[in-house]
């Protein structure tokens, strides 16, 4: 809602300067008035500005060249009608814009008994009274047709003002109020955002978010603005990525779709006894679709895994067929131990063996 003066530093003659000024008021309401009487102030400022029954008093928020900018990309003519700037605001009409915001809380609590009272299925979301202490704007919010012919009477008896009903969207009753989102920060409604579009739960389902209503709401219980922030992005994202209509089908089971990373590039299948998931490559996806066309089942969608996954798993193969090759070379080495104890064992036991030498006879002793 608010705007950088990024010409405020260029000097422009008096009489080429741009003669409408835009003034912010209560809820982000902004209105443009002519500053016919040539007045000096800066952003900021508090100025009367002349409305259709009275004056109200509101902040100048943009001036020059980008006024002239923004009126013509909202639309708005410049006409004789269009509403002027009295003065810039003095002491005494601040005191009195300050009695008339004090009146405000107190006439919305009042205002809410009498709607309870008379069982009038509408909302009050926020009053605004007018610094003059003449008009006094209640908006209110309903989902059907809200006769208030008696309520207004009910007002104007007891608050001596004149009553403008003015009803608002949900969206608009949280840009009026504030707060803060789940993200964290300021609500984009009552920061910035300004067109409120349409959103379909269309976009979260392009997102693959979950149908979740209470995580998909924002303060207004409608579907969060940001939905359609990225949601072009995930549509040209989207393009590539087939559509997997039936399990595929392989020898180890039928593997179903259970995510996928819209990024990346990777599609999640698991089977239906299996807790695990295998990530395949689009173009993998794809070749196993036209495969199971042709009736053809490949072996399993393990061998079908982006290239990434395969260097991962070749790590520790080696590092295991290294220990394997060690295990074998001694387990050899033993036998071969074994073998020639065993040959040793029997040429011992056979003393008829031909291959043995035989000992020579000792000579006699002598005496």
């Amino acid at each position: 809602m608010n705007v950088f003066d990024w010409l405020s530093h260029m000097d422009v003659p008096t009489g080429q300067r741009f003669d409408v000024a835009e003034v912010k008021f209560k809820g982000g309401r902004k209105e443009y008035f002519r500053n016919i009487n040539q007045l000096e102030f800066v952003t900021g400022d508090y100025v009367v500005c002349e409305m259709a029954s009275g004056q109200h008093i509101g902040t100048v928020s943009l001036q020059g060249e980008l006024v002239r900018l923004q009126m013509k990309r909202k639309n708005v003519v410049i006409s004789d009608d269009m509403h002027v700037i009295y003065r810039v605001a003095t002491e005494k009409d601040l005191d009195k814009h300050t009695q008339a915001m004090a009146r405000e809380m107190p006439t919305l609590y009042r205002t809410r008994e009498i709607i309870r009272e008379m069982k009038l299925n509408m909302k009050l979301s926020d009053v605004e009274f007018q610094s003059d202490n003449t008009k006094t704007t209640f908006y209110y919010s309903s989902e059907e047709r809200v006769d208030f012919r008696e309520l207004i009477k009910m007002l104007a008896s007891e608050f001596k003002v004149r009553i403008e009903m003015r009803q608002i969207s949900l969206r608009q009753e949280a840009s009026r109020l504030g707060g803060l989102g789940s993200c964290g920060r300021e609500l984009c409604c009552s920061t910035w955002l300004t067109d409120f579009k349409n959103i379909s739960t269309a976009a979260a389902r392009y997102q693959n978010l979950s149908l979740n209503p209470a995580k998909l709401s924002g303060q207004c219980g409608r579907l969060k603005c940001c939905l359609n922030y990225e949601l072009e992005t995930y549509i040209d994202a989207l393009r590539d990525i087939p559509t997997v209509d039936a399990p595929l089908k392989t020898k180890k089971g039928v593997a179903t779709l259970q995510k996928t990373d819209i990024f990346k590039k990777i599609m999640w299948f698991g089977f239906d006894k299996d807790t695990n998931w295998y990530p395949v490559a689009i173009d993998k996806v794809l070749e196993i679709i036209e495969l199971n066309k042709k009736d053809i089942i490949p072996e399993s969608l393990e061998i079908l895994t982006p290239q990434a996954e395969k260097t991962l798993d070749k790590v520790p193969g080696k590092l295991n067929s290294d220990l394997e090759n060690l295990d074998r070379k001694y387990s050899e080495e033993q036998k071969k131990k074994k073998k020639k104890k065993s040959r040793s064992g029997k040429n011992k036991a056979n003393p008829n063996n031909p291959n043995k030498p035989q000992a020579q006879a000792s000579p006699p002793a002598q005496k």
